[in-house]
């Protein structure tokens, strides 16, 4: 899992025997960002099955769609937060490659 790669990365020393090369860091990066944006991806299929799920619902209430709406729902807000989490990642690696 990248995000595992990442914090292994965030941990290891800056400089020194078991400091990651650049190279390395760059194509953590990379696969940060293609990570970021498959869940963007995710969450934009969620919020477009949410939209449908709750227009049909505005026609007639169904309960079984009532509960696929809440489940959507809480699958939405967990890739959010996985987004959130993958987005800080980066955020930290890349200052650590911008430091001094």
């Amino acid at each position: 899992m990248i995000e595992n790669s990442i914090r292994t990365v965030l941990e290891a020393p800056e400089a020194g025997e078991g400091a990651p090369t650049p190279a390395h860091i760059e194509h953590l990066l990379t696969s940060g960002y293609a990570r970021a944006m498959a869940i963007e991806g995710e969450q934009w299929r969620l919020q477009r099955r949410i939209v449908d799920v709750a227009l049909q619902l505005a026609d007639e209430y169904n309960e079984l769609q009532a509960r696929d709406l809440r489940k959507l729902a809480r699958e939405l807000r967990e890739v959010d937060e996985e987004l959130v989490s993958i987005r800080a990642l980066i955020r930290s690696l890349r200052t650590r490659t911008n430091a001094p």
